[in-house]
Formats: structure tokens, sequence, C-alpha cells
């Protein structure tokens, strides 16, 4: 049977560091108000001069090629996962093609927020093993910070966004690397976390920027309570399935790397399953929640600093808009 293996991982975050501190000074709020709700102490935002979506990702790529002994010129296919877009259209996939320097290869985009990622890896992992595309790259990465209502009246998710950019390339294997992958949504609670506009299901007068006075609408909405509620049962629930579906258990994992939400529903989980801080690895401290990125951000990180060794057996596993969760489990 074929399989597909992660060969390489890398990551980029921009080089501004967003302090606690420096959002106390613009808004009604203060570090300890934030690390209580959310583990937070500092986040990345980009240079809009020099920074986009693509050109993030396109440098966490190279790093992932550049770790797995490849070049540009091998990749077959891209799979780009973000809800911020370089473009209302075309997606950021053709971006990053171009800024990679490929031509011709397609380019597919993935809208599934907080869970985008696993479902990019998901989507590769089949090609993979039907034999379409021998090495394909698949990225997550997101600009969420020139969206950000920097007042008191949005800080609720001013506090938790931020920017940043990782890639993972996979290949064939003889021997079982993403062992499974299992996604899932829920649309009755889409509007519970959304940006409702630029939105095509609007009068026309509505669509136009220049007869718009209200921005509320293209601001992130954010039923935090709804959101965590359902979180922390999703997470346990597909982290769960994937163990069943490969009669494994809890005790196996060697490392999980939950998509960085929130630092209080990645310890619940840890809790829940009986974690040790060994076996799980969170970087929202420093990185704030990078939605699609999170979660290869801190694939990267947790391989560069040793964390993940061969034959480790990694649960990847998010929860995010739509709603939307998925897992992964990997066997490195």
């Amino acid at each position: 049977m074929r399989y597909s293996k992660v060969v390489g991982i890398g990551h980029h975050v921009p080089e501004t560091v967003i302090t606690n501190e420096y959002l106390s000074s613009i808004m009604d709020t203060n570090n300890d108000w934030i690390v209580e709700r959310t583990g937070i102490h500092e986040r990345r935002y980009i240079d809009p001069a020099k920074d986009t979506v693509a050109n993030m990702a396109a440098k966490a790529s190279r790093l992932a090629l550049q770790r797995a002994g490849l070049t540009e010129k091998d990749i077959e296919f891209i799979v780009f996962a973000t809800i911020t877009p370089d473009y209302f259209f075309p997606g950021s996939g053709v971006l990053l093609q171009r800024e990679l320097g490929l031509e011709s290869i397609g380019a597919l985009d993935i809208r599934n927020a907080c869970s985008g990622f696993i479902y990019a890896l998901s989507v590769a992992d089949q090609f993979i093993k039907t034999g379409m595309y021998k090495t394909i790259l698949v990225v997550g990465a997101e600009i969420q910070s020139t969206a950000i209502d920097m007042t008191t009246r949005g800080r609720n998710t001013a506090v938790i966004f931020a920017d940043g950019a990782g890639a993972a390339i996979l290949q064939p294997s003889e021997k079982p690397g993403i062992l499974s992958t299992h996604l899932h949504s829920d649309g009755r609670f889409a509007e519970e976390l959304y940006v409702r506009d630029p939105g095509s299901s609007r009068p026309r007068e509505e669509r136009q920027p220049e007869q718009i006075l209200d921005t509320t609408h293209f601001k992130v909405f954010m039923n935090g309570s709804q959101v965590f509620k359902h979180a922390v049962v999703r997470f346990m629930e597909v982290i769960n399935e994937a163990l069943n579906a490969n009669s494994l258990k809890k005790d196996d994992i060697d490392l999980l790397i939950p998509h960085q939400a929130n630092l209080r529903i990645s310890q619940f989980i840890q809790e829940k399953l009986g974690l040790s801080d060994d076996h799980v690895y969170n970087n929202i401290m420093r990185y704030g929640n990078t939605t699609a990125a999170s979660i290869p951000i801190a694939l990267s990180e947790a391989w560069a600093e040793g964390k993940i060794k061969e034959n480790d057996l990694i649960c990847l596993a998010a929860f995010g808009s739509g709603f939307t969760w998925a897992s992964a489990l990997i066997r490195w």
C-alpha cells in the first residue's frame, strides 16, 4: 500500500512583536486579563510595506524544502490553507506558486479557518496515496492584524489573533506516515465565529465600498463562550476518533500539537487526556492564534527543538470557525 509522509517542515513569523503591554496602552485591557483568559504574552504582526500572506508562505516553504533536501522545482502541487488571502480572489495558492518561481502546477485553496491546515494535509495525503503526485507543498498562512479592531470595542479578538505561516512537504512512503485524518463540520454555528463581509449575498449597494458607511461586519465576531464550550468537546472527540481508528491509546501519543486557539483549551484537553507537559506542545504564548498557520508553525518549532523524533506518534487536532474540527495521526 502507498502512504504519504512529512519529509520537511518550516515556518515564518513577522519581525514585529506586539506585547500585552502595548495593547494595554491603546485599549482598556491589561497583561493579567489577557494571560488569564488566553495564555498569550505576545504575538507577531506584519509590516504592510513588505509582508504578504504569499511571501510569508514562500519563506516557510523554502525552509521546509531546505530541511527536506529538496528545491522549489520538486513541488508538483500546492494546497494552501488560509482565510485571509492577499486578494478576495484569486486565492493565495497561485500567488505562492509565483513567489516560488513555478509554472503551471496546480494550486488549491482551502478555507476552513483554524482546521484549515489539517484539511489541507488530508487532501494532500489522498493525492499522494492515489499516485497522482509525488511531492506536495501544504501551507497554512494568515494575516489577521490588518483586520483587527484595535480598540476597546474589539479587545476580545484583538488580543488573540496574529500573523504567520507554516509549511510541510509530503512525499510517498512505503511505511505508514500519515496514519489517518478525520474531518468534521457543523454549519449551524457558522455565525458564532465569522467575518460577515465582504460577502456576496447582499444587495448591490451593500457590496459597493463607496456606498458603505457601517464597516462593523468587516470585523471578526466571536461568541467566545460558545466557541470554548464546543471546542473542548470536539477536540476530545476527534482525537479519540483518530486513536480508535488506528487501534491506539492516548498513552501512545508522543506529542500532541493542538491548534493554538487558547491556552486554556489546550490545558483542558491535556488534563482530560492525562498527558504530561512533555507530551503537549504549545507556543500560543509567543505567537497568539494564527488560525490555519498555528499547527504548522508549532510543528516546525517542535521539530527544530528536538521534541519530534523518528517513529514518534504525533497527533494534530484543531477546532474553529464553521464550526469545523479535524485531527491527524502521523508516524514520524
